[in-house]
């Protein structure tokens, strides 16, 4: 009897392996079922020996043929789809939209039949589990372990994937300890990337930066901070916003994480970025949406990514925002935390305009909600996101590209995209390593080169500040107007400042300060 599932190599999508190689796991299950769900950057593998190797965009795990789930000749299509859920639980983790399209993809009655293969044991009581979690309902024909004696087992391997303190299911002998709720539930691997940064303890360091700083010069820092991120903000949008609009996103973003998250939060937050609200309708959006261009003679969409559907947002968004409170409630790492509420809010794309600003805020909101940040300094994400732009577009169609293949949709009138096919499962359920690793990434940026750069910069500038106090007793507009004027001419006043608003000085008395601003901010530190 030939194989269901374990496909050869050389027959499966685009990856180059050998002939005698078997793919397994979640990859040759999606294959093999024609699921409309994007192959997962990590593929499973038998071949002679256990290792780890990147083929093209895949990262392909690799393991001993005593490891194939269907080395005996399973009996029967459900048995083989068993023995590689089974594996797949083992070595790759949850993948919930796998588990959401099975249960489109085969009936009740059939999945019971997989859940009592070995109704008691472990990795059928999760299997059982998240049958029912996805679809909200019971399986029929299935057992109430209520009063068994069997050990709680949780459902989701913490040493593969991140997860929150579990939650008994009686009926199943299960902790539910999935980071999410069933209408959003983005799940993060335990990659060596990320256990990397964790075990850095970033937040620390930040800590340590701030080690004998005057708390004045904190919020200095601070303050400076939250203006640099605000003005990156609209940048990343393609906006120069005037110094007011920014100063009032900027507060904005200083008072992050303050209250729960909540939809009317989300809504007074986009009346806050929306200058304009003359061409733009407030609220959740009644209609499609994307991301992209117009053919420029057609006016035909041309979308990058496709939003969520008008009539999945409050399921969607209900979702997300008590998702947020359960990951801010909970002990999960708060960097992982910030990506998943905030870059599935992008995903989502719940507004007409201003969710790209608001998806950044999320970050800060998360962070701040969680501690992450110590002694009041704000994380300016955005200016990190600027200073990296290629790579947050990259990782931001990591999600979309694969799944715009998945997305049926018609032009409407307007020229705007319909979406006529079921998309709601893309939007809850997803992977957000890659996002998870770029937050972090610009945590890292963040903390060990902008905040250590400003407080630096300040020190200095208090420096300066108390030579000139000490000497010529200026006030502190003409002495930020003096260091203007020499940063912005190399260290140099020009003749035009030395006859307006520095006449008073003396030559000598210029060059001092000339000599004193190179001492202070151009000669290179010990």
């Amino acid at each position: 009897m030939s194989a269901y599932f374990s496909t050869p190599a050389p027959n499966f999508h685009d990856l180059a392996l050998p002939e005698q190689i078997k793919v397994v796991g979640y990859a040759a299950i999606i294959y093999k079922l024609a699921l409309k769900v994007p192959i997962p950057d990590h593929i499973a593998v038998i071949e002679s020996k256990r290792k780890q190797t990147v083929h093209g965009r895949y990262k392909v795990l690799h393991f001993p043929k005593t490891y194939d789930p269907e080395r005996n000749e399973p009996p029967s299509e459900l048995v083989a789809l068993y023995q590689h859920l089974v594996f797949a639980l083992k070595y790759e983790g949850v993948d919930l939209l796998v588990f959401s399209m099975l249960c489109k993809h085969y009936t009740t009655r059939q999945l019971s039949e997989i859940t009592n293969i070995a109704p008691t044991g472990q990795y059928s009581r999760r299997l059982w589990f998240l049958f029912e979690w996805v679809l909200g309902e019971l399986l029929p024909n299935t057992p109430d372990l209520s009063s068994s004696k069997k050990r709680y087992v949780d459902v989701l391997d913490t040493t593969l994937q991140f997860g929150i303190k579990g939650k008994k299911s009686e009926r199943h002998r299960v902790l539910n300890n999935l980071p999410g709720t069933s209408s959003f539930c983005p799940l993060v691997k335990r990659t060596a990337t990320l256990n990397s940064f964790i075990k850095a303890d970033l937040s620390k360091q930040t800590a340590h930066y701030l080690e004998g700083i005057k708390t004045d010069m904190v919020l200095r820092a601070s303050a400076y901070l939250m203006l640099k991120d605000s003005k990156a903000s609209f940048n990343i949008e393609g906006e120069n916003p005037k110094n007011r609009r920014a100063i009032l996103w900027g507060n904005t973003i200083g008072q992050a994480g303050r209250s729960p998250l909540s939809h009317s939060m989300l809504e007074k937050l986009q009346r806050m970025v929306i200058e304009n609200p003359r061409f733009v309708k407030f609220g959740y959006r009644k209609r499609g949406g994307f991301v992209g261009e117009h053919d420029r003679l057609s006016g035909t969409p041309i979308p990058e990514h496709i939003s969520a559907k008008p009539s999945d947002l409050e399921e969607l968004m209900d979702g997300l925002v008590k998702t947020a409170k359960q990951l801010t409630e909970s002990d999960i790492d708060a960097v992982v935390a910030a990506a998943v509420v905030a870059f599935g809010f992008v995903f989502i794309h719940p507004f007409e305009d201003g969710n790209g600003r608001i998806h950044r805020y999320l970050a800060h909101h998360v962070l701040a909600r969680m501690q992450f940040s110590k002694q009041g300094v704000v994380f300016p994400i955005s200016a990190a996101i600027l200073e990296d732009i290629q790579s947050y577009r990259t990782v931001l169609q990591s999600y979309s590209s694969p799944r715009l293949r998945f997305m049926e949709w018609r032009e409407t009138t307007d020229h705007n995209v319909d979406v006529t096919n079921d998309t709601f499962d893309y939007y809850r359920f997803f992977d957000a390593t890659p996002q998870a690793e770029f937050l972090y990434r610009c945590v890292e940026t963040t903390i060990t080169q902008i905040i250590p750069k400003e407080i630096a910069y300040l020190r200095k500038y208090e420096g300066f500040k108390s030579f000139i106090n000490q000497y010529f007793e200026m006030p502190d507009r003409l002495v930020s107007l003096l260091l203007r004027f020499l940063e912005q001419n190399d260290g140099k006043l020009s003749k035009r400042a030395r006859e307006k608003e520095f006449a008073p000085l003396t030559d000598q008395e210029a060059q001092l300060i000339e000599a004193t601003f190179r001492d202070i901010f151009t000669k290179e530190e010990e």
